[in-house]
C-alpha cells in the first residue's frame, strides 16, 4: 500500500505512514487529535476531519466528517467526498496530504562504478561535529521526541522524519530490515524490508533502497557509505531514481533490533566548477557527520527498544513470580538468585474447602464454578504477594506460599500469620453466599527454595519436611473445625514477637498420619468483627487446661472442664468424642498424643 504524507508550513511539521491493506478492512481518521493519525501542528483541522478508506489499485476513498469546522481541498476545489490516487494530494488548512508509492529495496547487481567507505563505531564515536551547536541542538530534543512514541510505528515515524531533518543533502529516509540468513562465506542473503520510508519530495517516488549496501551493513556490523559516480547515476543500477549519488546504511547493534538498519540516501553537490567529481572524493569526510548523527539516532532506538523488550518480559514475568522475587532478580543473574538453598521458611497451604461437593452438584456449570474458584483463589494469592511472599504452587483447589526467600525475613512467621488473617477475613465478606471456606495450615523451619525440578519442567518452590507439615496442618483444620492451624514454631514466633495482635490456642497434641513425630497444634483465632463468634481469654484459658487434664490422663477433669466451652465450638467436640469414645478412661498406651487418621 501507499504512504500519506503530511507537510505543514514549517519542515518538522510533517510525518510520513503506510496506509492499511483494503482487505484489512481497516480505515484511518485523521484529525488535531485524539485521531487515529493527529496533526497537532495545524488549528485549521478538527479533531476528527476526514476519514480514509484504502481500496484496490492503491486508491483511497476520503470522507469529510460531519463536525469538521473547515473545508477539505482537492483539486483545487472544496469537496466533502473523492478517490485519492498516488501523487495526487488534498489540503486542509495549512497542510498537504499527499498519496506517494514507497519504493522498496533494489536487487540490481548490473556493473557499475561503485566506491564503498566502512566508517568505523569506535572512531565515529571520538569524531567532533563541524556543526556541533545545531547537532547537539538536535539531540537534545531526540530522547523526548523518541521515548514518547506509543509504538513501534510512531518510533518509526519519528526517526525518519528526524534523520531528514538533520541531513540537509538527504533526498529519501529508511528504516530497512534484513532477514540474519547467511549463505556458506558468510554472507547476508535474506530478503530485505522497508520498515518505512520518507522522502524530502511528497509528490516523487524516491530512490529506491540498495538491498546490497543494506546487507553489507548488517554483515558486517559497520556503517558503510556507496557512492556512485555520475555515470553509474545514469545506469541506475542500484538507488533506481536519478535522485541518489550516495546512500550510506548504519546497522543497529542491539538482540532488540537484530537486522534493522538506518538507511540515507542523497545527492551530491557540484564544487565551483560545476563537476561532482571533488564532491565525489570529499563526500566520506562531508557525510561523517550525518553517518555520526544516524549512529546517535541508532543507538537511542535501539536502546529504547530493548528497554520496552525488558519491560515486557518482566510484565510476563510478574505472572510467574512474586514482586520479592522480581525484586531479588533486578541487576542479578537469574541463576544466582534462583538457586535452589536452604532457608528459614515460614510455609502456608491454604486449601479451598467445599470445592469437590460444589462440582459434583454444579458438573453443567463448570465455566461459572471456575471463575469463583478462581476468585476464591485470587484472594489467597493477593495476600500472599501483598506481605511480600511466594507463590510455590497451586494443587487444583489449593496454594501454597511461603516466606522467608529470596531474602531473609526475620519476621517471616508474623507475615504468613497477617496473610492468613487477611484471608480468612476477606473469605467471610466475600464468600457469604458460596459454599466455599479456606483451610489454612502454616508451618516454621528449615526448607530448601529455588528453581526446583527436572531437566524437562522447573518451577520456583519450597522442599523439606516443614513443606509436609504446612500441609498436613492445613489437613487437620478439617478435623478440627478450624479456620487456621499452625505448628510450635510459628506460634512460638507470634509469642515472642511481642504486641503481633493476635489471639492463639493450644489445640492438641497430634500425630498425623504418615508422621512418625507427634507435633503440638496450635489454632490462630479469627479477629473479631461483627457476626463472628471469638472464643474470650478465659474461654481459651478453660480450652488448654482441660487439655493438660487430656493429656496427663484426668479425662473426667477434662470431661468437666469442655462443657464451659460454648457449644459452637469445634474443636472441644474433637477432644469429648475422645473422651466419650473411651468411656472417659485413657486407654492403657496413652501418651498424650492423639493419633489422626489418613484423610
Amino acid at each position: 500500500m501507499p504512504d500519506l504524507i503530511a507537510q505543514g508550513p514549517l519542515s518538522e511539521n510533517r510525518w510520513r505512514r503506510e496506509l492499511p491493506a483494503p482487505t484489512s478492512g481497516t480505515d484511518v481518521l485523521i484529525g488535531r487529535s485524539d485521531a487515529d493519525w493527529n496533526v497537532p501542528w495545524d488549528g485549521m483541522i478538527s479533531r476528527s476531519h476526514v476519514r480514509l478508506t484504502p481500496i484496490a489499485d492503491d486508491r483511497v476513498e476520503v470522507q469529510c466528517a460531519v463536525n469538521a469546522r473547515n473545508s477539505v481541498f482537492f483539486r483545487g476545489n472544496k469537496s466533502v467526498q473523492f478517490t485519492l490516487v498516488p501523487g495526487e494530494h488534498f489540503v486542509i488548512g495549512g497542510t498537504t496530504f499527499t498519496l506517494a508509492n514507497r519504493p522498496g529495496a533494489s536487487d540490481s547487481t548490473g556493473d557499475t562504478d561503485l566506491t564503498e567507505h566502512a566508517f568505523d563505531h569506535v572512531m565515529l564515536r571520538r569524531r567532533n561535529f563541524r556543526d556541533a551547536a545545531a547537532r547537539i541542538e538536535m539531540l537534545s530534543r531526540l530522547p523526548d521526541l523518541i521515548t514518547s512514541s506509543s509504538g513501534d510505528e510512531e518510533l518509526l515515524v519519528r526517526v525518519t522524519s528526524v534523520l531528514l531533518q538533520a541531513t540537509p543533502s538527504a533526498s529519501a529516509v529508511a528504516i530497512a530490515s534484513a532477514d540474519s540468513a547467511m549463505d556458506e562465506s558468510g554472507h547476508v542473503i535474506g530478503p530485505v524490508n522497508i520498515l518505512h520510508y520518507d522522502s524530502r519530495v511528497p509528490d516523487k517516488d524516491g530512490p529506491a533502497v540498495s538491498a546490497r549496501l543494506v546487507r553489507k551493513a548488517i554483515e558486517r556490523r559497520e556503517s558503510v557509505l556507496h557512492l556512485w559516480s555520475a555515470a553509474s547515476s545514469e545506469m541506475n543500477a542500484f538507488t533506481a531514481s536519478e535522485e541518489a549519488d550516495w546512500a550510506f546504511c548504519v546497522p543497529l547493534r542491539s538482540e532488540a533490533c537484530t537486522g534493522w538498519a538506518l538507511y540515507v540516501t542523497g545527492q551530491l553537490l557540484p564544487d565551483e566548477s560545476g563537476g561532482l567529481e571533488r564532491s565525489l572524493q570529499a563526500a566520506p569526510e562531508n557525510l561523517g557527520d550525518d553517518v555520526k548523527f544516524a549512529e546517535l539516532v541508532g543507538t537511542m532506538i535501539s536502546n529504547l527498544r530493548q528497554s520496552r523488550r525488558l519491560e515486557r518480559r518482566q510484565a510476563a514475568m510478574r505472572r510467574f513470580f512474586a514482586p520479592v522475587v522480581m525484586e531479588a532478580l533486578a541487576g542479578r543473574a537469574t541463576n544466582e538468585v534462583l538457586a535452589p538453598r536452604e532457608a528459614n521458611l515460614s510455609v502456608m497451604f491454604c486449601d479451598l474447602r467445599g470445592f469437590t461437593k460444589r462440582s459434583e452438584r454444579d458438573a453443567d456449570q463448570l465455566l461459572e464454578l471456575l471463575a469463583r474458584v478462581s476468585d476464591a483463589l485470587g484472594i489467597m494469592t493477593r495476600h500472599i504477594l501483598d506481605t511480600d511472599g511466594v507463590i510455590g504452587d497451586f494443587h487444583g483447589d489449593a496454594a501454597m506460599g511461603f516466606w522467608g526467600w529470596p531474602f531473609e525475613q526475620r519476621d517471616a512467621a508474623i507475615r504468613a500469620a497477617e496473610t492468613a488473617s487477611r484471608i480468612v477475613t476477606d473469605s467471610t465478606r466475600a464468600l457469604e453466599t458460596a459454599t466455599f471456606r479456606f483451610g489454612i495450615g502454616i508451618a516454621t523451619g528449615r526448607a530448601v527454595a529455588g528453581q526446583i525440578g527436572t531437566v524437562d519442567q522447573v518451577k520456583v518452590t519450597a522442599f523439606g519436611p516443614v513443606v509436609n507439615l504446612a500441609s498436613r496442618l492445613e489437613g487437620l483444620t478439617k478435623v478440627f473445625g478450624a479456620k487456621v492451624i499452625i505448628d510450635m514454631d510459628t506460634a512460638r514466633a507470634l509469642q515472642e514477637s511481642g504486641d503481633h495482635g493476635y489471639q492463639l490456642r493450644r489445640l492438641a497434641r497430634v500425630r498425623p498420619a504418615g508422621l512418625e513425630k507427634e507435633i503440638e497444634a496450635w489454632e490462630l483465632l479469627e479477629p473479631p468483627s461483627p457476626g463472628v463468634q471469638v472464643l474470650s481469654p478465659d474461654q481459651i484459658a478453660s480450652y488448654e487446661a482441660s487439655l493438660d487434664a487430656l493429656i496427663n490422663g484426668d479425662w473426667s477433669d477434662a470431661y468437666d472442664r469442655l462443657h464451659a466451652i460454648p457449644a459452637w465450638d469445634r474443636p472441644k467436640d474433637v477432644l469429648l468424642s475422645i473422651i466419650l469414645k473411651n468411656n472417659r478412661i485413657p486407654p492403657d498406651d496413652w501418651d498424650g498424643v492423639i493419633n489422626m487418621p489418613k484423610l
